[in-house]
């Protein structure tokens, strides 16, 4: 696949140290390693960190040509601490230099003539108006390129409005089982099931697949009207920054490939589990390792 993706690259703030991450640019790592070709459109601070993260980025496989440096910006960063369990919770500084992309004509036309099959975006990037408005500039320069949406709802950066209006630019959605709770609230329409959520999106906002991760217990999918819940992967959980975002990838991944919709959520949960269970949002990992892990949780 050409995948574009679009919005933040920042630092994760742990306690004890820092990880470039951001969820739209940890999605974009996953699927280079993964073998597509992925342009990342971003910016970063004329600071260390900055300097830092297009090293790193580069050295991760991806193209820097559109991660621009926005001088008197800061790179984004997020505090983050995890609870016992693993579980991560965000505190998002703003303004960041991601917020501060721009695209001149030239590049959105450089942009067209990679001709994506797929223009990829999160919630958080779009909150901000003008990223908003840059988003729909890519969009509408790449008009045959399916949108694929990750939720990732962030606290305070969100609003009920903007929910609904990239739902329905999306062509496939990807939710954790928190923000299906929290999109049934939003626009009063409780489900029964996650498979009567899906298909009551997907009929309302014409989406040819989505999916649903459900933590340890794996995930659900719809996909082309064949729904499926596959059980997960018990490991050692170090952190599960990034897990998600590693998921996404792999179901996008799965899906380019006419995956049966089993097929697409195991490997999907495969992925997301392996990277949970090493620190940092963008660790190494191999496919070799995917298909060796076990329900156990071990490596054979």
């Amino acid at each position: 696949m050409r995948i574009v993706g679009i919005g933040e690259i920042l630092y994760d703030v742990f306690p004890d140290c820092e990880r470039l991450g951001g969820a739209p640019f940890n999605f974009a790592a996953h699927a280079s390693l993964l073998g597509h070709e992925v342009l990342f459109l971003s910016a970063v601070g004329e600071d260390e960190r900055g300097r830092r993260a297009l090293r790193e980025a580069q050295e991760l496989g991806l193209s820097t040509e559109f991660i621009r440096t926005v001088p008197g910006a800061a790179t984004g960063i997020v505090s983050v601490e995890v609870d016992p369990a693993g579980q991560p919770s965000f505190t998002i500084h703003r303004p960041a230099a991601y917020d501060q992309l721009s695209l001149s004509a030239q590049d959105l036309d450089q942009i067209a003539g990679f001709q994506p099959d797929w223009v990829c975006f999160g919630t958080l990037h779009q909150f901000h108006p003008p990223a908003k408005a840059l988003t729909s500039f890519v969009l509408e320069a790449c008009p045959s390129a399916r949108r694929f949406y990750d939720i990732n709802l962030r606290r305070d950066s969100y609003r009920d409005p903007l929910v609904e209006e990239l739902m329905l630019m999306a062509d496939v959605v990807k939710l954790n089982d928190a923000e299906a709770a929290e999109v049934s609230r939003m626009f009063g329409v409780p489900c029964d099931s996650i498979s009567q959520f899906l298909r009551y999106w997907a009929a309302r906002s014409g989406w040819s697949a989505a999916c649903v991760t459900l933590g340890e217990k794996g995930c659900a999918v719809l996909a082309n009207d064949d729904f499926v819940e596959v059980p997960g992967y018990s490991v050692r959980v170090r952190d599960t920054v990034g897990a998600g975002d590693a998921f996404a990838a792999a179901f996008l991944h799965g899906l380019s490939l006419g995956w049966p919709a089993a097929e697409i959520a195991d490997f999907s949960n495969r992925v997301g589990a392996l990277v949970a269970s090493r620190p940092g949002a963008v660790p190494a990992w191999t496919l070799e390792e995917c298909s060796g892990l076990r329900r156990t949780g071990s490596l054979q």
